[in-house]
């Protein structure tokens, strides 16, 4: 009878321990500050006010539009390895300059910032051969951004294409810089080789800090996203591939974003759809609705998300017209919304 007690009681306990976790899903400051996060916009990563100010295609006036629009965050690109000045990878006091003003025209215009490190194609040629120069670049932009709002999140590295074990050891150097000087910020960790949902299996973090958002990318098929991308090795010489948006196509994006809800309930961690887009060689109808269900079926999950990107290509503005590129507005945010 004891025994039988015994297996009952911890049965019971089980069951209990279960449905709190299920309950907790979706709580605490990350799902909060990811919340905040809502829809957004990658900007800046190619703008030559980079190297000079005169030349800016961004302007002040972007990132009132962007919030009249109705967005809530920029994922601000940036890529600090050029501007080493010395062999100490000291920052080059010019990009400090470029950030500030990002990170203020966001925060003035209601807008949430997030500082992504987009430093992927030369980390993967060399992970452990660039640590010092991530870790000593890190350093430099936490310290300085550390008296920022909690609106300014920090991505640790984008798409960092590499084996899982190398990810997970590497991060944690950068994750314990951040955490000296921000011990409060939230951060960003995405998963390796392009932010791919099925690698979300091999991320470890650190359990006891809830703070952390968890980035994934998506651009499936990649044969519809990337056809014609001249950087696609594989799709540069593709066209007239349609999305139409059938049930099998549709079926395709569920069960890989099923994936990562399942993960994200099970280690209960928010997501970020933190890259996602159709590229322009691909005809604007699939597009529209290719974008349009890729988003909403992320807000379905209370994902945030931020498209790829305002300017340069999979362009959201059309800076030689001044205007929207208005299809892939109203595919991002409905105006009914």
């Amino acid at each position: 009878m004891k025994r039988n007690y015994f297996h009952y009681t911890l049965l019971i306990l089980l069951y209990s321990l279960s449905l709190s976790a299920q309950e907790t899903w979706g709580t605490g400051y990350a799902f909060e500050q990811n919340a905040k996060l809502g829809r957004g916009v990658n900007i800046i990563g190619y703008d030559l006010l980079w190297q000079d100010a005169s030349k800016a295609r961004m302007k002040d006036k972007h990132f009132q539009l962007i919030k009249e629009a109705g967005f809530n965050n920029v994922r601000i690109v940036i890529s600090p390895f050029k501007f080493a000045i010395d062999s100490s990878f000291t920052i080059n006091p010019s990009f400090f300059i470029t950030l500030d003003w990002a990170i203020k025209e966001a925060l003035d215009h209601k807008l949430v910032a997030i500082v992504d490190f987009h430093e992927h194609n030369t980390n993967q040629k060399d992970p452990f051969g660039n640590r010092v120069r991530l870790y000593a670049m890190w350093k430099q932009i936490a310290e300085h951004c550390k008296d920022y709002s909690n609106d300014v999140l920090f991505e640790i590295c984008n798409e960092p294409n590499m084996k899982p074990e190398t990810w997970n050891d590497l991060y944690k150097g950068a994750y314990d810089i951040l955490r000296k000087s921000n011990p409060n910020r939230t951060l960003i960790i995405g998963t390796i080789n392009g932010n791919q949902i099925k690698f979300l299996q091999d991320l470890v973090l650190p359990e006891k800090d809830r703070n952390i958002i968890v980035a994934i990318h998506y651009y499936s098929p990649i044969q519809f996203t990337h056809q014609g991308a001249p950087w696609s090795v594989k799709n540069k010489d593709l066209s007239g591939i349609e999305w139409t948006e059938s049930e099998a196509e549709k079926e395709n994006v569920n069960k890989d974003f099923d994936i990562a809800q399942e993960w994200s309930k099970k280690y209960n961690r928010p997501l970020t759809l933190g890259e996602f887009g159709a590229y322009e060689k691909a005809d604007m109808a699939s597009r529209i609705r290719w974008t349009n269900y890729v988003a909403r079926q992320a807000e379905q999950r209370k994902w945030s998300w931020s498209y790829w990107q305002f300017d340069k290509d999979f362009i959201l503005y059309d800076m030689e017209k001044d205007a929207w590129v208005e299809p892939i507005k109203n595919a991002l945010i409905p105006k009914s919304n």
